[in-house]
């Protein structure tokens, strides 16, 4: 609901008060409104019901006062040529073009056209390129990538197609008597969101491997794709020199790209975080009240009936599930790496 719409509802609130209370004072009072407030908003509705109680108080527009239209028309091109700059840095640059216009004169022009703020001029630019395919220039392109780092450093990973990427983590269950310590490997497609899930009572290189081994790769090759790249932290249990780090040898051996999160941005691998959470709300939260374990088998099997009911039957709102599950994104969604697979083939004998 609009902040103007509430401020409306108030408005009419007070009134129907007033008018059911019989006491005007006892309804301001209520509602937080002086007794002249009111008088004022009964006359207004009284005149012209709901509308006149809008607000008017923001000065209206004054069009001449505006620059002129090929002043306005050069900024806003600034905006598009050279999205990284402030309002100061383009100011400056106007300036050797002889257009003299204050730095606040360029930032009213850009909040006019919505393009004050440096993600908002690269919404703009990505949304013209799409519309006149235009090429970019060094600027731009310097621009763009530096977009792409920022969403990739928040959370925000690119991916085409199952198989493109997948998130792998290490997460700390708990300290559960008889068993010890208890650590959970976790893997998630980022396109599709299928996600597998394997618990050791160890975190080391060769658990990280175990569950790519076990699950993950024979799931993909079951589907006839491959998984081309893996997206971890930066933990000892991930990284390594190659000739004596099992994870990173079990990398190289099935030609699995490695990426790692950007330092001090662990949200980088935010997918595989979230995933975390709703494990720990929708799954450990719950079994830990209802039933005492005693063996890591009875957990793990536990798990894996809810990891079932994850993938196959509870819908997902991730990026490109639109609320469908998991698997069922994962399946639609094949033919995507399946055509990206035959392209990649076609070139490679082209070149051959």
């Amino acid at each position: 609901m609009k902040s103007e719409t509430k401020l409306i509802k108030s408005k009419l609130g007070l009134l129907q008060l007033a008018e059911k209370l019989g006491n005007v004072s006892q309804a301001c009072k209520i509602m937080g409104y002086s007794r002249d407030s009111f008088y004022r908003l009964q006359e207004l509705y009284d005149t012209g019901g709901e509308l006149a109680l809008h607000e008017i108080s923001r000065r209206k527009p004054i069009p001449k006062n505006r620059v002129d239209t090929h002043i306005e028309d050069a900024v806003v091109q600034m905006a598009f040529d050279f999205p990284a700059y402030g309002q100061q840095r383009a100011c400056n640059e106007l300036r050797k073009r002889g257009i003299f216009l204050s730095a606040a004169g360029v930032r009213c022009v850009w909040q006019r056209h919505d393009l004050e703020t440096f993600p908002k001029r690269l919404k703009a630019l990505e949304a013209k390129v799409a519309q006149d395919g235009i090429v970019l220039t060094e600027a731009q392109m310097i621009a763009m990538e530096r977009k792409k780092e920022q969403r990739e450093a928040h959370g925000e990973i690119e991916t085409e197609h199952p198989g493109y990427l997948g998130s792998q983590d290490t997460y700390y269950v708990g300290n559960i008597k008889g068993v010890g310590r208890i650590y959970q490997q976790t893997f998630i497609d980022t396109y599709s969101r299928v996600a597998f899930a394997k618990l050791y009572t160890s975190k080391h290189a060769i658990t990280s491997a175990d569950i790519l081994n076990d699950r993950v790769i024979p799931f993909f090759e079951e589907h006839q794709i491959p998984l081309l790249r893996v997206l971890t932290d930066r933990g000892t249990e991930y990284n390594g020199k190659r000739e004596n780090h099992e994870y990173e040898l079990y990398l190289s051996l099935e030609s699995i790209e490695h990426s790692r999160t950007q330092v001090r941005h662990p949200q980088s691998n935010g997918i595989c975080e979230r995933l975390h959470r709703t494990m720990q709300e929708e799954f450990y939260a719950i079994a830990f009240r209802k039933k005492l374990y005693d063996k890591l088998e009875l957990l793990q099997k536990d798990l894996d009936e809810w990891l079932n009911f994850y993938n196959n039957e509870r819908p997902h709102s991730g990026r490109y599930c639109f609320g469908k599950t998991p698997m069922q994104t994962f399946l639609e969604s094949l033919s995507l790496a399946k055509e990206k697979l035959l392209h990649e083939k076609h070139e490679t004998a082209l070149i051959s």
